[in-house]
């Protein structure tokens, strides 16, 4: 059975989207799979305790805490739940890209997500949504749980997968699911809706009980979308990229809203 995976190092962002990820797993009734790269080895340092330093010192029983303190806070979301951990040696992104093939989701927290320093520098969140092979969510600060999902949607025929994911997580979460389309011009509000009303129609015979809203926006996609999440529990967005340094070339919505949403973001990735 996939599993929903969690990547984690020793921040309290890490330790909320584990407990994003427990509440998630929970909801899918899915496994839990807990992962901290431990890259150390690969870097010839000493992984035990310093001479004369405490048994329970060292490089290897600190990420061995790390993953029992994200355990701890998986149980105590979700305590019925299959939860495993796995310290693999390697660098974070490579790590968690390796464990997306296998994955039904995968979710990390914003460290090192920073306003210039994560443009600039990359990130791990911003890698893995361009570049894993399942459906990535990136958990931002305190978490809204009863907060409508937002998904943002650029056209009708990329929109499928993107749909699929915030349908089926409004009716999990029994949230009302707002279908946000933005445009360069118009006016603001609900004039006209993102999809065509047969496509409104057919999802909402496959998810009778969410409540759907329409909203058409405009101006900047990014900045017109965060607007609308500003109290959501969900944003959904779609990303054409696999790779960041396109991503960001190319002014991706995905990544705006990655670095600068106030809730958890998920990336979905579509095609044309």
């Amino acid at each position: 059975m996939s599993a929903v995976v969690v990547g984690v190092d020793d921040s309290e962002d890490s330790l909320r989207a584990v407990e994003w990820a427990a509440g998630e797993a929970g909801r899918r009734r899915r496994p839990l799979q807990i992962v901290h790269a431990f890259i150390w080895p690969l870097l010839g340092v000493p992984l035990g305790p310093a001479p004369g330093a405490p048994p329970e010192g060292g490089l290897r029983h600190a990420a061995e805490r790390i993953l029992a303190t994200a355990l701890a806070r998986a149980h105590a979301v979700a305590p019925d739940i299959e939860v495993t951990t796995s310290l693999p040696e390697g660098e974070p992104v490579t790590a968690l890209l390796h464990h997306s093939h296998q994955a039904e989701l995968l979710v990390v927290g914003t460290r090192g997500l920073g306003e210039v320093g994560g443009l600039l520098l990359g990130s791990v969140g911003a890698r893995l949504g361009t570049e894993a092979a399942c459906p990535v969510v990136v958990v931002r600060g305190p978490v809204t749980p009863r907060g409508p999902v937002v998904a943002g949607i650029a056209g009708h025929g990329d929109s499928e997968a993107l749909l699929a994911f915030a349908f089926a997580h409004a009716a999990r979460t029994a949230n009302a699911l707002i279908l946000a389309h933005v445009s360069a011009a118009g006016p603001a509000g609900r004039s006209r809706s993102p999809l065509p009303e047969r496509d409104v129609a057919r999802w909402q015979e496959r998810f009778p009980a969410v409540t759907i809203d329409q909203e058409a926006l405009t101006g900047h996609p990014g900045k017109a979308l965060m607007q609308a999440a500003s109290q959501a529990s969900l944003l959904v967005v779609g990303s054409h990229h696999r790779h960041e340094l396109s991503a960001l070339m190319h002014g991706s919505v995905s990544q705006t809203v990655l670095h600068h949403a106030t809730c958890p973001v998920a990336i979905i990735q579509v095609h044309q």
